[in-house]
């Protein structure tokens, strides 16, 4: 039997000893719970910069090729078939140098007819030549008539004119014969050849295509958002694509007046000053163009976003680390970047990645400030 004592540390009835713990039970887990709610949410992390106020320079690269600034087409001046075709495409030619020849069987028989023909007409000049003489004779002596002689002086008018016309076909017949020789006619280089040995041509058709030797372009397609940047006014600095060491320098000589209707670019021509030897034509190269803004901000596009439908960036306080957005003035964009005409002074340091998930007054930790 347990003695008095012992049994007056036992309550008799259970239910109050659990009325008098439920209040001290509760108590503890509100306590909890103020405590977990106080715990501050760790500080997120973001990428920076600091903000430069400075010059504005925009580098512009392009990818182009080097042709001829002019070229020419090369085609016989007759029809016929080619027997003969002397050089080929990449082929550097003279001015005077033989660079096709056609069938010459037609026109060599043609100019053997005319020079018959101018013959047939000389002899029948002299022998009219010859009447018209006598009958002169004749008249002053009374021994012919009037009409004799000068039926006699328009014979000889006739034959004159007729050994004219056999004349002017020799001649015809003479270049059509050196028409079947097709010649450079200027010195440069054959980019093209359109023609075979054994085909059959028209006249003007065109055989070869040769740029001169003198005058080389770098053309490029070039967007109309760049050309209205002042990209037209600028030197060019051109560049082999395999071999960036090899560079020369260019002015821009020619824009295109009208788009291209598929690519919706302008083409522009370039004018190669001075072209190294490794540069020929065909090769592909680069032009890079340095274009100035004047003075500005320039950020990188993440960093803006939007407060109220006008634009904005985040500012860390560099103090206590908080964040604040701040309107700006967007000037233009450009790839990748975006230049601001006002809102911030300089020296502010601004969030460049991780704007969509901030709010005013954050804290946040820096993952590296960078300018």
């Amino acid at each position: 039997m347990l003695s008095s004592s012992s049994s007056s540390l036992f309550p008799q009835h259970p239910s109050r000893l659990l009325l008098v713990a439920a209040p001290a039970l509760v108590l503890m887990l509100c306590g909890c719970k103020q405590e977990v709610a106080k715990e501050a949410p760790p500080p997120r992390p973001v990428r920076t910069v600091v903000v430069e106020k400075g010059g504005l320079s925009q580098s512009i690269v392009l990818t182009g090729q080097i042709q001829a600034e002019k070229e020419v087409a090369l085609a016989f001046r007759i029809g016929g078939r080619i027997i003969e075709r002397s050089v080929d495409a990449g082929d550097s030619v003279k001015a005077d140098q033989v660079v096709a020849k056609l069938d010459p069987q037609n026109e060599l028989n043609s100019l053997r007819s005319a020079r018959a023909a101018l013959s047939a007409a000389k002899a029948r000049l002299e022998q009219d030549s010859n009447h018209f003489d006598r009958q002169d004779t004749l008249l002053q002596q009374g021994w012919t008539t009037r009409a004799n002689f000068d039926q006699a002086q328009q014979a000889l008018r006739t034959a004159q004119a007729a050994v004219d016309d056999a004349k002017a076909q020799l001649e015809i017949a003479e270049d059509r014969v050196s028409y079947t020789e097709l010649k450079a006619g200027l010195s440069g280089t054959v980019t093209r050849r359109a023609a075979e040995s054994g085909e059959v041509v028209q006249a003007g058709q065109t055989v070869f295509i040769v740029a001169r030797e003198a005058g080389w372009d770098a053309v490029f397609d070039v967007p109309a958002q760049l050309l209205r940047t002042g990209w037209g006014d600028a030197d060019v600095i051109i560049a082999l694509t395999d071999d960036p060491a090899v560079t020369a320098k260019g002015q821009v000589r020619q824009v295109d007046p009208q788009a291209d209707p598929v690519t919706r670019t302008f083409r522009v021509r370039v004018t190669v000053n001075d072209p190294p030897p490794a540069m020929r034509l065909g090769a592909t190269v680069s032009g890079r163009v340095e274009v100035d803004h004047g003075h500005g901000i320039s950020l990188p596009a993440s960093a803006l976003t939007s407060k109220d439908k006008t634009s904005a960036v985040w500012v860390v306080d560099p103090d206590n680390l908080t964040v604040a957005l701040k309107p700006v003035e967007v000037l233009r964009f450009d790839p990748g970047t975006v230049v601001l005409s006002g809102g911030l002074d300089g020296g502010e340091i601004v969030v460049t990645a991780g704007v969509q998930a901030l709010h005013p007054g954050q804290k946040v930790r820096p993952l590296g400030v960078r300018s």
